[in-house]
């Protein structure tokens, strides 16, 4: 339907108007009203704008030492710009040299840290946020590792196993004999079960490095996630993507597209009731209530993205 093309449209023009020209990155910053308004100006065939705005995106990076690296606000969080431009235009729209720089940057600034830090002889790459060695997907190791497995970003097989695997599997020796993760290396309270901090986002970490290494271990501690998160991932705090019950159940719609496994898409729609079941359950109210990351908005993007696998099953189904 064209007016929803329409209806974006207008959404992303507000968002052009009051860039804060201070983060680069996807989620909170400038690089994802941009990737965001190339993608639909693209879909929309006004190729002159969309061209603009990619133009605007290769010129937000600059050769700061002061950036960080992480998903949220760093350079990890720009590259999945790129990457997400790259995937809906279906070419190279952004130049895998100019991804491949960028992924330099973050491999050399974890090699450097490594060293500085004496981590180089149990984890080859480190990285810090707000001098935190943070665990999870929103500032910390997984979200930057799973990155780094990902072919588009042109790693070669030598840094992949010599460095990042081994990375990895540091992440892999943190793991709580309850099979979730801490939030910070050196934190030994098995508290949070999110996407930002614990299984529900170092699962990813781990399902990619099964794709590119096809050892059974990753394998084995994502389906440990995935029991953490069944167990625990209904959250007080709200129904949101980053710290919500919706994030935590893109986990199990993971490993059902992995798998086919029924088990995981009956876990999925089972969080999905309960999100659906909205003021119910006693939960705070977060400070941006409608946001995609804290809000109902993640909601509603995780139940359209639970509707086609259902459907497909199940071709009655209703939610």
């Amino acid at each position: 339907d064209p007016s929803y093309l329409q209806m974006a449209q207008e959404y992303i023009k507000k968002s052009l108007s009051c860039l804060t020209k201070r983060s680069i990155t996807f989620l909170c910053g400038d690089a994802g009203p941009l990737a965001m308004a190339a993608v639909v100006y693209h879909k929309l065939h006004n190729d002159k704008q969309a061209e603009d705005c990619i133009a605007r995106l290769l010129h937000l990076p600059k050769p700061d030492p002061r950036i960080p690296d992480e998903m949220l606000y760093g350079r990890m969080g720009y590259l999945s710009a790129l990457l997400f431009v790259n995937k809906h235009f279906g070419e190279e729209k952004i130049s895998q040299n100019h991804i491949q720089q960028v992924c330099e940057a973050v491999m050399a600034s974890g090699e450097n840290l490594a060293q500085k830090r004496n981590f180089t002889a149990k984890s080859p790459l480190m990285y810090e946020w707000y001098q935190e060695y943070y665990v999870g997907a929103a500032h910390g190791l997984a979200g930057i590792y799973y990155y780094l497995l990902q072919p588009g970003l042109g790693v070669s097989q030598a840094k992949l196993h010599n460095m990042v695997k081994p990375s990895v599997d540091y992440i892999c020796q943190l793991k709580f004999v309850s099979g979730n993760y801490p939030p910070c290396i050196g934190d030994n309270r098995d508290l949070l079960v999110h996407w930002c901090h614990g299984a529900p986002g170092v699962i990813y970490m781990l399902l990619q490095a099964y794709k590119v290494f096809g050892e059974q271990k990753y394998f084995s501690d994502a389906l440990q996630c995935a029991d953490v998160i069944w167990q625990w991932g209904l959250l007080k705090k709200g129904y949101g993507l980053c710290h919500g019950t919706a994030g935590n159940a893109y986990a199990f719609l993971a490993l059902y597209n992995l798998t086919q496994d029924m088990k995981y898409l009956y876990r999925a729609c089972k969080f999905a009731e309960w999100c659906l079941s909205y003021g119910q359950h006693g939960c705070r109210t977060p400070d941006t209530p409608f946001s995609l990351f804290e809000g109902m908005a993640g909601t509603i993007y995780f139940l359209a993205d639970l509707l086609i696998p259902t459907k497909a099953r199940f071709p009655a189904f209703e939610l």
